[in-house]
């Protein structure tokens, strides 16, 4: 069957990041204006604060958290309890950090940019638990947004891969059934296992993946060769 369209993982598929150690420390140093004089040191917030919050993102279940509830107790663990204004100022800093760290993968623009030449859609569908509004600005700042048909963050829609409702949800803003789309990404139950429950085709791409695809999955080295597929 014809390929429609194509779904696409966001992190370690389509970008890359190194952790922004210094504009971090410096969001938090701001921040200590905000939380009062006795407020611990930007190091020590960061790693007690900011550190902690990566391993347990980590362990998150298919149905996706408020992270700002999240956020909030990893700084009440620390004595401090800053309101939730106070508390977005913070994170939308972070994110903006985040923003700048990115690094879209050398050939992904292109490879859009060619699918979309052929008639094919294109969609970004990931879990991210962060404020749909800051996901937003970073995709369209990146150029990754331009060239996608649908973008579908896990914090939109409440559920996470390999949940069913984040494909289901890209596939219906693209009115395209799953027999007719192909998901690509880099991890074997969230971007291959998942979509195929569905009824999609999928393949992991390895370039930047943390794992090595289980024996007999479908996979490729480098986005490029995903043209070669289609």
């Amino acid at each position: 069957m014809a390929t429609e369209a194509v779904l696409f993982d966001y992190g370690l598929t389509l970008v890359t990041f190194e952790f922004p150690r210094d504009c971090l420390l410096r969001v938090l140093q701001q921040a200590r204006a905000w939380l009062g004089d006795a407020s611990p040191s930007a190091d020590w917030l960061l790693f007690h604060v900011l550190h902690p919050l990566e391993d347990e993102l980590e362990g998150l279940g298919e149905d996706e958290v408020d992270y700002l509830e999240v956020y909030e107790r990893a700084w009440r663990r620390v004595g401090l309890e800053p309101g939730r204004d106070v508390l977005y100022r913070i994170l939308d800093g972070e994110q903006l950090c985040w923003d700048r760290a990115v690094q879209v993968v050398a050939e992904a623009l292109s490879v859009l940019d060619a699918l979309r030449g052929r008639g094919v859609k294109t969609a970004l569908a990931s879990n991210a638990p962060f404020p749909p509004e800051m996901m937003t600005r970073q995709v369209t700042g990146n150029g990754i947004g331009e060239r996608m048909d649908a973008v579908v963050f896990s914090s939109m829609i409440g559920r996470r891969k390999p949940a069913p409702e984040l494909y289901r949800t890209a596939l219906d803003a693209l009115a395209v059934r799953p027999e007719s789309a192909l998901y690509v990404g880099d991890r074997q139950r969230e971007d291959y296992d998942g979509p195929r429950a569905i009824g999609m085709r999928a393949l992991l791409c390895t370039a930047n993946a943390r794992t090595v695809p289980a024996p007999g999955t479908p996979s490729i080295d480098s986005l490029h060769q995903l043209l070669d597929l289609l």
